[in-house]
């Protein structure tokens, strides 16, 4: 597996931008978090120049690989 930021060539570092929903609630003053989904990938960026990587575009294992890390859907 390889990726290679287009820009910059960085083949290290990639930033994962997720959205993560929680639902709670409050119980005798304490915080209890009743729902929450997994995290879904909003973007992925180069950590070194900042550019967008199109993520739909990885190769099917990365992208596998990636969200399994990450514990995404």
């Amino acid at each position: 597996m390889t990726l290679t930021c287009p820009q910059c060539g960085n083949d290290r570092n990639f930033q994962v931008k997720t959205l993560q929903m929680h639902v709670f609630h409050l119980e005798d003053g304490r915080v209890e978090v009743s729902e929450e989904t997994r995290p879904a990938v909003l973007e992925v960026l180069c950590d070194e120049c900042e550019s967008a990587m199109k993520f739909e575009e990885f190769e099917d294992t990365l992208r596998k690989e990636v969200m399994l890390t990450i514990g995404a859907r």
